[in-house]
């Protein structure tokens, strides 16, 4: 039996699609089930975070010396983590087992880095008209 060319190329294309779907749910498993316990680790492990940085990393360990986290929402308490921090944190939180981050996560900044780009250069269109006179 023989294929045509284009059939062949579609099936090629489908199976490196596949492969690379494949690859990329293995990489996003591997880091999301990379947990940090806030009851139990150190503040270095803590600052492993992303966005956490050493100075609140200590007041998360004097926070829960003096109530331990029941949940993971509770790390709102801390000063210096907001709703916006906590929602960057939350998949890397814990409160139980072990902690298994063991190198700092830095998240992808490239949707900020492209509008402040686009703000320094405005295109024509974008240019305010006068009155016409």
């Amino acid at each position: 039996m023989r294929l045509s060319r284009t059939r062949v190329s579609i099936l090629v294309l489908l199976l490196g699609a596949a492969a690379a779907a494949s690859l990329s749910a293995e990489g996003a498993d591997s880091a999301v089930s990379k947990k940090v316990n806030i009851n139990t680790a150190s503040a270095t492990e803590l600052s492993y975070l992303p966005r956490l940085g050493a100075k609140v990393a200590a007041r998360i360990v004097e926070h829960r010396k003096e109530k331990p986290f029941t949940r993971p929402e509770e790390l709102m308490e801390v000063k210096g983590i907001g709703e916006k921090l906590f929602v960057a944190l939350k998949p890397y939180l814990s409160v139980s087992g072990p902690t298994t981050l063991s190198a700092k996560i830095r998240l992808s900044t490239s949707s900020s880095r492209r509008s402040s780009s686009s703000a320094k250069e405005k295109p024509a269109s974008s240019v305010p008209v006068g009155k016409g006179r």
